[in-house]
């Protein structure tokens, strides 16, 4: 996540907005089958303990846990960033047409600290959620990219959001980025998002009894999802940070012994059963759009 140094700490808490969501969901992500692949918890830690310090060395750790993941030849992408050294790493998973649902995270991070939060507990779910998708038939077309140099000013997802045509820009359903997670329970940014993306995530969070919230961290930082947002893209932003956990990024204390291992772990179970559950659901529960004006 990019903060801004000096800023101002607001951090809104929007408990009531669960309690809407729930009633909205709760029948139709029960009956709605959904078809992944749900992988051991072993797995998702040893993918976030496998991180380096060196942020080109992270880009490579990345494109090779895509491909440990299935994700190989013409699906995954190393797309050059103008005047940058690393590059976006992109992974497709092909659906049945060419609308697009984004799942992204950063992949850099500041010098200070190991990084393991902010963000290679992003970025090392990217491949465990495209395992998870593999194996059934899909709607959409998954893309699934570990963004470069968000940390100098989401230069990375600045630069793959300006390539988009807007014929491309059109195609996508809804971008989800993934922001320093595993610091506690899966949070949404709302004003960062969509708000049907939102009440769809805390309906299935609910129907699988897993701890949810929405925290906003607007006068905090900024993340990825801003990129797409300003194409008019839906976004939804997910994260785990709260007033006590925010002073852990941009300094020593992000290491991995910052993480709750099992609150990790129900974030990606969560993702997972909500990205299958989008892929078959996305436009028949897509209203005009709520996603909050810049």
């Amino acid at each position: 996540m990019k903060t801004q140094p000096k800023a101002g700490l607001f951090l809104a808490v929007l408990a009531t907005f669960s309690v809407l969501a729930t009633s909205e969901i709760r029948g139709s992500a029960q009956q709605t089958p959904v078809h992944l692949n749900m992988l051991p918890a072993g797995t998702i830690e040893s993918r976030l303990r496998h991180f380096s310090r060196n942020n080109a060395e992270r880009e490579a750790i990345l494109k090779a846990m895509f491909a440990e993941a299935g994700c190989a030849g013409e699906e995954l992408i190393e797309q050059p960033v103008k005047h940058e050294k690393i590059p976006n790493v992109i992974c497709i998973l092909p659906g049945a047409s060419s609308s697009e649902i984004i799942v992204s995270a950063h992949l850099d991070h500041v010098s200070r600290g190991d990084g393991v939060v902010d963000n290679w507990s992003g970025a090392s779910l990217l491949p465990s959620l495209f395992q998870s998708l593999v194996g059934a038939a899909r709607k959409y077309t998954f893309v699934f990219i570990g963004f470069t140099q968000e940390e100098e000013g989401l230069i990375g997802s600045a630069f793959y959001v300006k390539s988009l045509t807007p014929e491309q820009a059109a195609k996508i359903g809804a971008a989800i980025n993934i922001d320093s997670v595993g610091l506690g329970p899966t949070k949404v940014w709302l004003s960062h998002s969509d708000k049907q993306l939102a009440t769809t995530l805390s309906g299935i969070a609910n129907s699988m009894h897993l701890s949810f919230g929405f925290v906003n961290a607007d006068k905090v930082g900024d993340d990825d999802s801003s990129s797409f947002r300003a194409r008019k893209i839906p976004t939804l932003m997910i994260h785990s940070i709260t007033e006590d956990t925010l002073p852990i990024l941009h300094t020593d204390r992000d290491q991995m012994n910052a993480i709750k291992l099992s609150d990790d772990y129900d974030t990606y179970r969560l993702l997972a059963v909500y990205l299958a559950y989008l892929d078959t659901n996305l436009d028949e529960n897509k209203p005009p759009s709520t996603q909050p004006s810049n």
